[in-house]
C-alpha cells in the first residue's frame, strides 16, 4: 500500500494531546492541504480561523457544547467556516459550501496524520446552537457560517491505527454494484 492509502486507512481520532507544540510551518502545511481540495465551481468558499490561545480554545469548546472535550487539550484548533459571499456561482444550490468545508476538513485531518499530528473533528453545522455560539464567539459577519471545529496536537499516547472492530474498513453490505 502506498503512503497516501496508508494515511487514509490508518487515520484515527485523537482525543488526548501532549504539551508538545506544533510548528507554524506544520500548521500552514495543514491549511494548504485544506485549500487543495475540490470545491463547487472552484468557488473555494471556505475560510479558516486558527486558534492557539488557550483561553479562546476553551471558549471554542464551550461554544460547541457537547463532545468538544478533545479541543480543551489541543495545541490548536481550526474553525472551518463557509463563506456564503463566494457561493454566487451556484445560487441554485448554495448548500454546496458545507460539502466544500467537509472536504477541506478531511484534507487537513489527513495532512495532520501524515505529519504525525493528531486531530479530532468536532461537528458544528447544522446544529443551530453551535453555529450561533461560534459565530458570536468570533464576531463573524453574517455571510460566514461556522462548519466544524478540528482539534490538533501531538498525541499524548499511542492511539492504535487501522480499523476498529466496530468500524471495519470493508463492509460488503454498504456496496452495491451497478444498481441498488
Amino acid at each position: 500500500m502506498n503512503d497516501t492509502l496508508n494515511t487514509i486507512m490508518n487515520r484515527k481520532s485523537v482525543r488526548k494531546f501532549s504539551d508538545r507544540p506544533v510548528s507554524e510551518e506544520a500548521i500552514k502545511t495543514i491549511l494548504k492541504a485544506g485549500m487543495s481540495g475540490p470545491s463547487c465551481v472552484n468557488s473555494r468558499c471556505w475560510s479558516f480561523i486558527v486558534v492557539r490561545d488557550k483561553e479562546t480554545i476553551l471558549r471554542m469548546a464551550d461554544a460547541n457544547v457537547k463532545y468538544a472535550d478533545p479541543l480543551r487539550r489541543a495545541d490548536f484548533g481550526i474553525l472551518v467556516c463557509g463563506d456564503l459571499s463566494r457561493t454566487e456561482f451556484f445560487a441554485s444550490a448554495r448548500e454546496f459550501w458545507a460539502i466544500d468545508g467537509a472536504i477541506a476538513a478531511q484534507n487537513m485531518i489527513l495532512a495532520a496524520e501524515s505529519l504525525g499530528i493528531g486531530s479530532c473533528w468536532l461537528g458544528t453545522w447544522p446544529v443551530k446552537e453551535r453555529v450561533e455560539n461560534q459565530a458570536k464567539l468570533f464576531d463573524l459577519p453574517g455571510h460566514i457560517v461556522p462548519h466544524s471545529v478540528i482539534a490538533f496536537g501531538y498525541p499524548a499516547e499511542d492511539v492504535p491505527a487501522g480499523p476498529r472492530p466496530d468500524r471495519p474498513e470493508w463492509d460488503e453490505d454498504r456496496v452495491h454494484w451497478e444498481a441498488w
